[in-house]
């Protein structure tokens, strides 16, 4: 989904309040902010792209419900990183007492925390330099594993806090490691 992105700052700067505005008065866009201030529109995703989505993130709910370790989150929440953009991951997970400790009106809005996993699936019209770039984005703002998975070259990216991106090809199965303990994602859904 390579993102259309409108400069606005020259003309307005939109405070968190306008953004969020902005998002629920158009709920049909899907839009993100860069670090910059840039205003995104995200092109919504195809058919497969759409069921792998639901499929890894059923994984995720279920995983979660058994083990009650944290918040899962779709592709339609926005979270605003501590360089101001505003993202939202194909699949999110935050640690629960991370999440407890955010205010009501903070869960409501855009939460202003980097979740502790990201997921992004990339589809046919995904730039893979964009995503890339957006996964190194989630890490340095405090994300602690990332996976970007790229269905079309069979490769997953995986993003850690603190070292280098690490590139499987065809791998069967992810492992959650220490983020997602227990947590094991099967690829096979992805690649039939």
């Amino acid at each position: 989904m390579t993102a259309i992105a409108i400069k606005l700052n020259s003309i307005i700067q939109l405070t968190d309040n306008q953004f969020y505005q902005l998002c629920r008065e158009n709920p049909e866009i899907k839009f993100e902010r860069n670090a910059a201030g840039e205003l995104l529109i995200m092109s919504p995703t195809g058919g497969e792209t759409g069921n792998h989505n639901i499929e890894i993130g059923a994984d995720f709910v279920f995983w979660n419900r058994q083990t009650q370790l944290g918040i899962c989150f779709d592709s339609s929440t926005c979270f605003k990183l501590p360089n101001g953009a505003n993202r939202s991951p194909d699949v999110a997970w935050i640690r629960k007492e991370r999440w407890d400790a955010l205010t009501p009106e903070q869960k409501e809005k855009f939460p202003p925390i980097a979740p502790d996993f990201v997921l992004e699936l990339m589809s046919p019209s995904d730039a893979l330099r964009e995503t890339q770039e957006k996964m190194q984005e989630y890490i340095d703002n405090g994300v602690k594993l990332g996976w970007l998975i790229n269905p079309k070259m069979r490769q997953v990216e995986i993003y850690r806090f603190g070292q280098p991106v690490e590139i499987l090809t065809s791998p069967q199965e992810l492992s959650g490691e220490d983020i997602l303990p227990g947590f094991i994602l099967n690829l096979q859904i992805i690649w039939r």
